[in-house]
């Protein structure tokens, strides 16, 4: 099944209007991830001698910039404001991304980035169950699988499923602009926070792949 084919996907039949929008949520989430990762960014940084200061310092300016995204487009109202959910958090997950590349870059680890490394980093903290088929944990490191085709659709669907929740949850906010926009981008904030830590974990011991 393709990216396209995941989001063209009809509703289930008998489906109540909350589970049809939950399941169209979940496949464009499913969608995006796959596109997210199918592009690994490309990072100007290079090889530090003090990689996780120099991570800290990326981390708080890449935190900084996706609140003030994600805050910025919460400020919509209402309705307006739920057709700005997805690409708010595709718009954060892209500046986790160019984070997590940076990292790789800081810790000279450019070469052995993959679509794998990016879906651990970017959601080991949040959803964890999600990923658990892509690592295995040796000791103080952790050991990255390369994954086939069919486990890369199967962790999105699981992605789609567990993050559609709380993207309907967030659009919720959107009809509270101000104090939805501070609580939006304050997570967006943590949530960069946590992408940044999962990197600099994998990436400060050798990321090795599983067999």
């Amino acid at each position: 099944m393709t990216r396209k084919d995941l989001s063209a996907v009809p509703p289930e039949p008998d489906a109540t209007p909350l589970q049809a929008a939950q399941q169209a949520a979940s496949r464009a989430i499913s969608a995006a991830v796959l596109e997210l990762v199918g592009h690994i960014p490309h990072s100007d940084a290079t090889a530090s001698a003090h990689p996780r200061e120099a991570a800290q310092a990326l981390t708080r300016a890449a935190a900084s910039k996706a609140a003030t995204v994600s805050g910025s487009l919460a400020l919509a109202p209402g309705p307006l404001g739920l057709l700005t959910v997805l690409p708010d958090l595709v718009a954060v997950w892209r500046i986790q991304s160019q984070l997590v590349s940076d990292i790789a870059a800081l810790y000279g680890q450019t070469a052995t980035l993959s679509k794998e490394h990016m879906l651990f980093c970017l959601f080991k903290h949040s959803a964890a169950q999600a990923v658990r088929d892509l690592s295995v944990r040796a000791g103080e490191r952790w050991l990255i699988r390369q994954a086939s085709g069919t486990l890369l659709q199967t962790i999105a669907k699981r992605l789609g499923a567990r993050l559609s929740q709380k993207l309907l949850g967030a659009g919720a906010a959107r009809f509270l602009p101000l104090l939805g926009a501070v609580g939006v981008g304050g997570y967006a904030y943590y949530d960069t926070t946590r992408v940044a830590a999962s990197a600099i974990e994998l990436f400060e011991a050798p990321t090795q792949p599983a067999d």
